[in-house]
């Protein structure tokens, strides 16, 4: 057997994928580090990418990159819907990806294409593999568990649950356990289709896929990967943490401020809230303001990025108050982007309050930092319930952003009995990552048959 697994992934480093990311911060950075780690097995890469929120891939001068216009309007590009964003991506992409890999296909003589490789977003592109007669597996860049609760949520909005009373949010999901009606994913959209199109099409396209990878690993989700293969019938492979398999590098669109290593190695260990609610979220002025209040009245230091933008129509902090930025001054450091990586593997990061990103919450496991979980929308509802009830490694808010509960959270976590239990629990999962991507370990075996499965799509040469 290991003979013959050695022969078929010889003929991988003849064979060349092309890859597809989705233009946005967390698709983007995954897709990049599976580029990576496929080159890395001898797979050739070329990577399909729009005008749109193009990162900087000079550092992967090993890759190829192919660039196609998006056709977004400047009107449309600078929404900030994104399910309308998505749904207008799906639509004016189609033939300047099909005409792209196309051509790539003609070209293929010397350097075979296996397949290709898409973000599950690009729901239109399984089409596209059906009619030039290609194989197409999908990445996933969310948990198995939030995968699940779209694909639940035809049922869950026929069993009523999307049309409960706000006095209601707290009632337990009986058929999708953890989770509480407040978590079933929620897409705020001016879209006129309707805001869950863009799921349905995403789940129903993954479905007729040759294949689904995940960023995640076995044992964090066991019972999560039953229930898919049950119900999606297809080849998965659970093959992460990306991230893990080299050290950290970033595709990021933002400017990193390297500067908030050079606070953290001033700050004792164990002693800092690290706060990154990612690169879409949004939220109001005064929930910023509350933010900044719990931040100020926690006790603890912190490192805070304020991304431009969070507040709609805000340059930066200038919406916060004279006596409020003079109470975060004394405690905390703010920045308006971080090397998340290098943050949360520093040994004077003590916590992490997130918005529960998918990205966010593996790295965060990785490193053994427990959670605050402030999600905003779509998966981050699932994981962070995931992160307070399945796991225990963190707390989510379940009031929102408030004052008063934001400053409990921070002293349970950071000086309380249950901060001390949350990290003994993140500490085991953090064992388990390091022998999951080891020879024999889950990550491991399953990347193999991942470079199998790729390599039996072209015959012997």
């Amino acid at each position: 057997m290991d003979n013959q697994r050695q022969t078929i992934q010889q003929q991988s480093k003849r064979c060349r994928l092309v890859l597809f990311p989705l233009p946005l911060q967390g698709h983007i950075n995954p897709m990049i580090q599976l580029a990576n780690i496929l080159h890395h097995k001898g797979f050739n890469i070329s990577i399909i990418h729009t005008k749109y929120n193009l990162p900087n891939l000079s550092k992967y001068p090993h890759f190829t990159l192919h660039l196609i216009p998006d056709g977004l309007s400047e009107t449309e590009a600078s929404t900030t819907d994104i399910p309308l964003l998505l749904k207008l991506l799906n639509e004016k992409c189609v033939k300047p990806f099909l005409d792209c890999l196309a051509r790539l296909l003609s070209d293929d003589a010397d350097d075979p294409i296996a397949c290709i490789i898409t973000d599950a977003v690009w729901y239109f592109t399984q089409a596209v593999a059906d009619n030039l007669k290609i194989r197409r597996i999908v990445l996933r860049t969310s948990s198995v568990g939030s995968l699940l609760a779209f694909a639940a949520l035809p049922l869950l909005q026929d069993m009523g649950y999307l049309s409960w009373k706000d006095s209601e949010m707290d009632t337990p999901v009986v058929e999708f356990p953890p989770m509480k009606i407040k978590d079933i994913p929620t897409i705020k959209t001016s879209n006129s289709e309707g805001p869950y199109q863009i799921i349905s099409n995403m789940v129903e396209q993954t479905k007729k896929a040759s294949g689904l990878i995940f960023n995640t690993f076995k044992e964090l989700e066991e019972s999560e990967l039953d229930k898919l293969q049950e119900q999606f019938l297809l080849p998965t492979f659970a093959i992460g943490p990306f991230h893990k398999y080299f050290s950290a590098s970033s595709s990021s669109l933002w400017t990193q401020d390297r500067t908030s290593i050079s606070w953290l190695d001033t700050q004792a260990p164990r002693s800092v809230i690290y706060v990154s609610f990612g690169s879409v979220a949004e939220m109001r002025e005064e929930k910023l303001i509350e933010v900044a209040w719990g931040l100020a009245n926690s006790a603890q230091p912190f490192l805070w990025v304020v991304r431009p933008g969070l507040v709609n129509g805000s340059e930066w902090l200038e919406i916060l108050p004279k006596e409020l930025l003079e109470a975060i001054s004394r405690r905390g450091y703010i920045v308006k982007w971080a090397p998340q990586q290098e943050v949360l593997s520093h040994p004077a990061t003590g916590c992490f309050w997130t918005h529960s990103g998918w990205n966010s919450t593996l790295e965060s496991i990785c490193e053994g930092v427990p959670m605050i979980c402030s999600p905003f929308f779509g998966d981050q509802m699932v994981d962070s319930r995931y992160v307070n009830d399945i796991w225990k490694v963190g707390i989510k808010l379940e009031k929102g952003l408030e004052r008063f509960e934001i400053e409990s959270a921070i002293r349970k976590l950071m000086v309380g009995k249950e901060g001390e239990d949350m990290r003994k629990n993140i500490m085991c999962l953090k064992e388990k990552i390091d022998l999951c991507l080891k020879p024999c370990g889950s990550s491991y075996r399953s990347l193999d048959n991942l470079v199998d499965f790729i390599s039996s799509f072209r015959p012997p040469v």
